[in-house]
């Protein structure tokens, strides 16, 4: 730390955290939810983003490049972060809104704020989350000072938000890896704006919708648009454009906001703006074509098992605990312990109850593990008997992909053993998705020595699992399920309608500058 930040000098600047992807179609997170990931106030966040903690990844890679741009006032609010779930408790939001004013009060006059925002949040009864909390922060701080927010690349921009902002840095890459350079790029931003620099927004919606998995930005049509933002962006002094953010949406928040977005940040220049907004959002639309979800059925992904030559990783996609999933659906544990498919490892299936029944048995014991006991609309209940093979708190530091240098939780866990197939299970407390190595290894599993992985994750696991399983021993496979990639399964209620691909004769109106 420079002695500027020991010594109180430097621009003062207001920090503060909302992240929670909101699935309208599951249950709403509630308190405790957000309690068991990530709930901070004050101080206290400082000293946890300058070192390893459960913060969002945003923040220490926001206090590392203040702290290398100079002397500054760290004035820490409140960070809160929760799994993808339903939408915020009502109590919960009304909290949080609280906790930010009264705290953003108290700090006095501040030179700027930076938000860590998820971007597709809502809370029952608000749809609109984020440009309430910037209005808020901007009718607290006045029209003068600069407030820029990072979001997730599956966020949901309203123009209401973004006429709140001075700017908007969302995501590039997806599996979400650069989270730390993107808060680094709004550090940039707010010294800019320090320094006298007017920054201005064009903002676009367009009605698509694309399914999850194919906002990859290692190949594809949302590859390229993301390479393409990125190459517009100009360096101070070489031109207007200082920031391009093509968020992809969040389609199962079903809000009226929903959509992909492109958000352009200038120098005093909105015309150059506006023009690199259209430039890029005609872009969008003329390949919205090319967003093809390629995914494959239980029984195929059970036959491909069956002959492989060599390791295969599927993916539950369509019961991902990172997009709001229950991480509890049984379709394709049901289907590989039916099948005695030899060699198989299936993780995180989160069930608190097995969990608990395996801690209260012990290492060898067998018992009858019952999965979702009370099934829900998507949670079929399965029993298998079962082994406990190894016992854990859960509790680990993330080394590679979304979770690399990061604490994490999935709650009291057990690695247990299928008899009858000889399947392995790591049955977690909390829903989280398999997106990180750690989370099967702290089980002793060697993952370089599995034949076939089940993991309950939507994309991010690919950053995790990429040095086991190349691109051409992955399969992405659907099944009934609240992250499920087929669109047309979801009964949709506030989407705005008519969008692609749901509705494949969507019409885009330009805005009226164009």
């Amino acid at each position: 730390m420079q002695e500027g930040n020991l010594s109180g000098s430097g621009p003062r600047v207001a920090i503060l955290g909302f992240h929670l992807e909101a699935n309208a179609f599951a249950p709403p997170s509630e308190k405790a939810d957000f309690l068991a990931q990530c709930w901070e106030e004050g101080e206290v966040i400082s000293e946890l983003a300058r070192g390893i903690s459960h913060l969002p990844a945003e923040l220490p890679g926001f206090y590392a490049r203040m702290d290398d741009l100079g002397p500054w006032t760290p004035l820490p609010l409140i960070v809160v972060a929760a799994p993808p779930g339903g939408p915020a408790a009502a109590g919960v939001w009304r909290e949080f809104l609280a906790q930010v004013e009264s705290r953003l009060r108290a700090a006095g006059p501040v030179d700027g704020v930076y938000i860590a925002n998820h971007g597709a949040s809502s809370a029952v009864g608000v749809d609109d989350t984020e440009a309430q909390l910037a209005g808020l922060i901007r009718s607290v701080v006045g029209p003068g000072v600069p407030v820029i927010a990072t979001h997730d690349l599956h966020c949901n921009v309203s123009g209401e938000t973004v006429a709140k902002l001075d700017a908007l840095v969302s995501y590039r890459t997806n599996p979400h890896v650069d989270q730390r350079e993107r808060a680094a790029d709004a550090a940039d931003l707010l010294h800019e704006a320090f320094a006298g620099e007017r920054l201005v927004t064009a903002h676009i919606r367009l009605p698509i919708t694309p399914p999850s998995i194919a906002l990859s930005t290692h190949s594809g049509p949302y590859a390229d648009v993301v390479k393409r933002a990125a190459e517009m962006i100009q360096a101070k002094g070489q031109g207007p454009i200082a920031m391009v953010s093509a968020a992809a949406g969040f389609v199962f928040a079903d809000l009226p906001k929903c959509g992909m977005t492109v958000t352009v940040t200038a120098r005093g220049d909105l015309a150059a703006a506006r023009r690199a907004a259209l430039d890029l959002a005609r872009e969008i639309w003329k390949d919205r074509r090319r967003y093809i979800a390629n995914t494959i059925d239980v029984a195929k992904a059970v036959e491909l098992a069956a002959n492989a030559e060599q390791p295969l990783l599927f993916a539950d996609v369509a019961d991902n605990p990172g997009g709001g999933g229950g991480g509890n659906t049984t379709w394709l544990l049901e289907a590989f312990d039916r099948a005695r498919i030899p060699g198989v490892t299936l993780g995180v299936f989160v069930s608190p109850e097995v969990a608990a029944q395996a801690h209260r048995l012990g290492v060898g014991k067998e018992f009858q593990a019952v999965f979702n006991a009370q099934p829900g609309d998507y949670a079929r209940r399965y029993e298998a008997r079962a082994r406990v093979l190894r016992l854990s708190d859960g509790n680990g530091v993330g080394r590679r992909g979304i979770l690399r240098g990061r604490k994490f939780s999935l709650g009291a866990s057990a690695l247990i053993e299928l008899c009858d197939s000889g399947m392995q299970v790591v049955v977690g407390s909390l829903r989280r998705q398999l997106a990180e190595p750690v989370m099967l290894e702290m089980h002793g599993l060697d993952i370089s020595r599995l034949r076939i992985l089940i993991v309950k994750s939507r994309g991010h696991y690919r950053a995790g699992f990429d040095e086991f399983f190349p691109n051409e021993r992955i399969h992405d496979v659907d099944s009934p399920g609240l992250t499920t990639p087929s669109l047309s399964q979801i009964d949709f209620k506030r989407l705005p309608r008519p969008f692609w691909p749901l509705d494949p004769d969507t019409v885009w109106t330009e805005p009226e500058w164009a």
